[in-house]
């Protein structure tokens, strides 16, 4: 079997092509800007008004991009697909100063065209040419029976924010210690993971799993050889953007806590870790602190490990906690797509 796996985050975007007649350590690999980056720079460049199609993707620079083209005088216009990017509250994205399109055939009519001055960008999370020409010129083929997406989706509410609306999701999905893994979605996505959904869309016709990217990253720690001889510890994946902990036991999550990554201090790590081991973290400790949240069912017997991926995990490293590196297939960029292979193996056994 042949497996594309792909982890975008907020600066870049992992992908690994693995054909399990190798090694995971002689796999095809690819660290490369992500597409909010790649789009945002488009936007950035561009001197004219916009007109954004396509689908749902990851915001962030892509948002910033956005309405600094907006306070340069320029006109957005944007389908409701490519504006949910923005926010899923679409009212919102209009109360910016962004034209909201929902009619097709009226889009073909008005011609957003060099003749009125609209420079059209077509967003999309995936761009499965880009990936293929970028192996081209090394004579490789992008050859694959599965193909896993991580990205991190807060979810949608019309009743509730994001940071809330997140946590309660997975408190539902955590009603019980769970292995990680059981996060992945492989035939139909909640449809209130809009993202998750413009993903599965994009790779219509092939076999997919789609993923969060946090959990992706937590499940990676049962691939590391290390990891697999220790049975109480804590998954930390420090992100650019944000930093997911997960307490587990027996191969099983017991709790988790979500922050954003610049606003963590060493000291907020040890404590927040602690309180998480013996299931003495709230929620609302997190989020008044302004991160996303905290669900924690059990505390664990006792912290053998903290093990850290992600980019950023030096912030980790320099507190005290007793730390080791995740680095399956011997690189720690790599522990998303790592940990969607290790999925997709697990869904079609």
């Amino acid at each position: 079997m042949k497996f594309l796996a792909i982890d975008i985050g907020k600066g870049t975007q992992d992908i690994m092509l693995y054909d399990d007649r190798q090694t995971l350590e002689s796999a095809i690999k690819l660290v490369v800007p992500s597409p909010t980056v790649i789009f945002s720079e488009k936007i950035n460049k561009t001197n004219q008004h916009l007109y954004l199609n396509g689908e749902t993707m990851g915001g962030g620079p892509v948002n910033w991009a956005i309405k600094n083209h907006l306070k340069k005088g320029y006109q957005v216009s944007m389908t409701e697909k490519a504006a949910r990017t923005i926010r899923d509250d679409l009212n919102r994205v209009q109360s910016l100063g962004i034209n909201i399109l929902n009619q097709p055939k009226k889009i073909k009519k008005t011609a957003f065209n060099d003749h009125h001055n609209f420079k059209k960008i077509t967003l999309k999370d995936i761009d499965l040419d880009a990936i293929a020409s970028s192996l081209s010129p090394f004579n490789l083929e992008l050859d694959f029976d599965w193909v896993g997406v991580a990205v991190q989706d807060h979810g949608f509410s019309e009743n509730m924010g994001d940071r809330n609306f997140r946590f309660l999701k997975i408190k539902e999905k955590l009603n019980k210690p769970r292995p990680p893994e059981e996060f992945a979605y492989v035939e139909k996505v909640p449809d209130h993971f809009t993202r998750m959904n413009a993903v599965k869309r994009t790779l219509k016709g092939f076999k997919s799993i789609v993923m969060d990217s946090k959990f992706a990253a937590v499940c990676v720690a049962t691939c590391d050889k290390y990891v697999q001889n220790l049975n109480s510890y804590v998954v930390m994946d420090v992100g650019n953007g944000h930093t997911m902990a997960a307490s587990i036991e027996n191969k099983k999550i017991k709790g988790v806590f979500e922050h954003h990554t610049n606003m963590l201090t060493p000291e907020k790590i040890i404590k927040f870790v602690e309180k998480l081991v013996s299931a003495n973290l709230t929620n609302d400790e997190i989020y008044n602190d302004g991160g996303h949240g905290a669900w924690v069912l059990e505390s664990i017997d006792k912290l053998e490990k903290v093990i850290l991926t992600g980019p950023r995990r030096k912030l980790a490293e320099s507190s005290s906690l007793p730390v080791y590196n995740a680095a399956p297939a011997g690189d720690v960029m790599m522990s998303g797509p790592a940990g969607l292979i290790k999925c997709m193996k697990t869904q079609i056994r």
